[in-house]
């Protein structure tokens, strides 16, 4: 396949790189009503619906949510019974996972002013969390550990997990993460019995974990009731190389994207032409021996491109208006580079930090920002597990100058019951 080429010389290029980085979710009309009459059974009917979309949508006979639900017994022999190769693995990237997230927890805190009123900010974590853990043929494991730990080390007591046909390394994971409970349901039914609660499903705070165009869609609609914590885009790939790193490390880092689905974006920017031809070369040869050719090669040539820019600093600055999920500084020393990025989910230093490493055992999350909104948003995080309260109390001696401040302002936004609950503190 001959990759896509664009150059910041290009008189069109801020053209082409706006049509080519340019992704709306087209929320697809059949998939949205098909998700809002499966939303109001759930939410009417209970698990009366769920079972019976059991039967329907996942071919499952069941004749109560409880013969759906994977005890806690089989979670800990999944564990257990792993190879010992998958079982290194596992509790390895659950450990750096766990101690990267550690760091992140938000502690309250408070102070008393000048005239003793107590000021401060109280953490607390949710109190139930719903994980979306996709099933069927792929296992995503990952998905449980990115997920699920950060709401443990929040403090979030408990973790309610749905996943159809959850493979054993995919429970072992929920085990290893202390997930409460497996409830082997999925597709918008799953998300709707988390937001509304049925008999048997307990209604949580917050549903995170990523899905099909059915999830999305339901995500989307039951937003407010509860939380959720993004709406993920397709998987997203920008590397800066400085032609220090060999080409067939690039290549196949652009293909670690490409292979998620044909929409998603592999890019690659640098200021040498030479460099780039090394790596069209690279693709053309390797992408015959991938298992996942055709997905590769679809993506690459409807949304890959190699950009030439005039120079590094030339290339941090098409990043930033990118701002791509992954953000990949493929150059001998990335810290000049990195103090001009200001927009990324993740960025990844140097030669030996693929993309890879970062999706399953680095340690930071690998649910990122996608379709330019790392611009205003982040990975998911402890934080996204904690929320605050602030604490006011009010001294005497404050009640009467604080008072007075508020009566003024209330009065003039025209509320003078406002006005009037402060004045009687005082007057």
């Amino acid at each position: 396949m001959t990759l896509r080429r664009l150059s910041t010389r290009s008189a069109s290029f801020d053209a082409e790189l706006a049509a080519l980085t340019r992704y709306e979710a087209v929320q697809d009309e059949t998939v949205e009503t098909t998700v809002r009459a499966i939303l109001a059974e759930v939410k009417q009917r209970g698990d009366a619906a769920l079972l019976d979309y059991a039967r329907k949508l996942d071919r499952v006979q069941a004749r109560s949510i409880a013969e759906l639900e994977v005890p806690r017994a089989a979670l800990e022999t999944a564990l257990a019974g792993l190879p010992p190769d998958q079982s290194r693995a596992l509790h390895l990237a659950a450990e750096r996972i766990r101690d990267f997230h550690e760091r992140q927890r938000a502690q309250s805190w408070e102070y008393v002013d000048a005239e003793g009123t107590r000021l401060g900010q109280r953490v607390t974590p949710l109190e139930r969390v719903g994980v979306y853990v996709p099933g069927g043929k792929a296992a995503y494991p990952s998905t449980v550990l990115m997920n699920a730990i950060p709401a443990r080390v929040a403090g979030v007591p408990e973790l309610i997990m749905v996943s159809p046909n959850a493979s054993p390394l995919v429970l072992a994971a929920a085990a290893l993460a202390g997930v409460n409970r497996v409830i082997a349901i999925g597709g918008a039914q799953a998300v709707a019995a988390l937001a509304y609660g049925t008999e048997s499903v307990p209604r949580v705070d917050k549903i995170v974990g990523p899905g099909n165009a059915y999830v999305a869609a339901a995500k989307r609609q039951v937003f407010g009731l509860v939380g959720i914590d993004m709406l993920a885009g397709p998987s997203e790939i920008l590397v800066i190389g400085d032609g220090s790193v060999p080409a067939d490390w690039i290549a196949m880092d652009l293909f670690s994207q490409a292979e998620h689905d044909e929409l998603a974006q592999s890019m690659l920017l640098a200021p040498s032409g030479a460099y780039l031809d090394d790596v069209a070369q690279s693709i053309e040869r390797l992408l015959p021996m991938q298992p996942r050719r055709a997905v590769i090669e679809a993506s690459l040539g409807a949304r890959g491109a190699l950009i030439e820019t005039r120079d590094l600093a030339q290339a941090c600055a098409v990043a930033n208006r990118v701002a791509p999920e992954h953000l990949e500084l493929a150059v001998e020393d990335p810290e000049p580079l990195l103090v001009q990025l200001r927009h990324a989910g993740a960025i990844f230093l140097g030669r030996w930090s693929s993309e890879a490493v970062g999706d399953y055992c680095a340690g930071p999350n690998h649910v990122l920002p996608t379709a330019g909104t790392a611009r205003f948003s982040s990975p998911l995080g402890v934080y996204d597990f904690q929320k605050r309260s602030s604490l006011i109390g009010v001294s005497q001696r404050a009640a009467a100058s604080l008072g007075r401040v508020a009566a003024t302002l209330a009065e003039g936004e025209g509320l003078s019951a406002h006005a009037r609950s402060a004045e009687m503190r005082f007057k």
